[in-house]
């Protein structure tokens, strides 16, 4: 069987599900970023002066970029798959002969397109209010497309235990979102005392956003091998994860 038809047509549909209503899923980032520039960036960044030999607001634009790939990567994986779950839908996935890696690789993919497209989204509104110019743009990429891909799988095992609708939003209020503001998106990690900085370092977001940053502007508090070395190491143990309830058809056979 071609399973690359099967990979495709799922990808295809979860692309096109978020671009059908991009005033829901592309438009409210770009506003909340124009405020986080405005209040962050121009009002409280005059009086901070610089970050690591960075302008504030250039300091802060490499990690508002990655936190919204982090969470709509997220988000459009875990709302994807439990509604398919609510509306009875992965019964036709079920008896289809389709293996699991297809399925996730479908899901994660729309997850993946999603995020990466709030990002370029988010990097041409930071245009109005920084100047910046990519330091590698190959590392750039690469984390971008890595962060991405971890959370989209982070999302599809939030769905996959999901119960109610209610559950899909606990982890990105309670989790996510706390560990993108601590991930050292607003502030250097040296700019935190004693016992604070090493709680920070315990933060994975905080080596992606760091090698995204090291990537845009040439600025970062951690070693980028580790980032990419601890980044690659949880899509690995997340994927077999992933893979594994897909097997066992945890949330989806009962």
């Amino acid at each position: 069987m071609n399973y690359g038809i099967a990979f495709r047509t799922l990808a295809v549909k979860e692309i096109h599900r978020f671009f059908r209503i991009w005033p829901q899923t592309l438009l409210p980032p770009a506003i909340t970023t124009a405020l986080y520039f405005l209040i962050f960036g121009k009002l409280i960044g005059g009086r901070i002066g610089t970050v690591n030999g960075a302008s504030y607001i250039d300091y802060i634009v490499p990690g508002i970029i990655l936190m919204s790939v982090i969470s709509h990567s997220y988000s459009n994986v875990v709302s994807s798959f439990y509604s398919t779950k609510f509306q009875h839908h992965i019964e036709e996935l079920l008896v289809a002969p389709v293996p699991n890696w297809v399925i996730l690789g479908g899901y994660v993919s729309g997850g993946i397109v999603r995020g990466l497209s709030v990002g370029v989204v988010v990097a041409l509104i930071s245009l109005l209010f920084a100047q910046i110019s990519v330091h590698n743009v190959t590392i750039c990429l690469a984390i971008a497309v890595l962060t991405a891909t971890l959370f989209s799988l982070a999302g599809f095992i939030n769905a996959v235990f999901a119960e109610s609708f209610d559950d899909i939003s606990i982890i990105p209020n309670f989790i996510l979102t706390p560990l993108s503001y601590l991930g050292g998106v607003f502030f250097s990690v040296d700019m935190l005392a004693g016992i604070w900085q090493t709680i920070a370092m315990g933060n994975p977001i905080l080596y992606m956003v760091n090698a995204f940053r090291y990537g845009m502007i040439g600025v970062t508090d951690i070693d980028i091998v580790l980032a990419f070395e601890m980044t690659g190491g949880f899509i690995v143990l997340l994927t077999l994860f992933s893979l594994y309830l897909l097997h066992k058809g945890v949330g989806i056979k009962n």
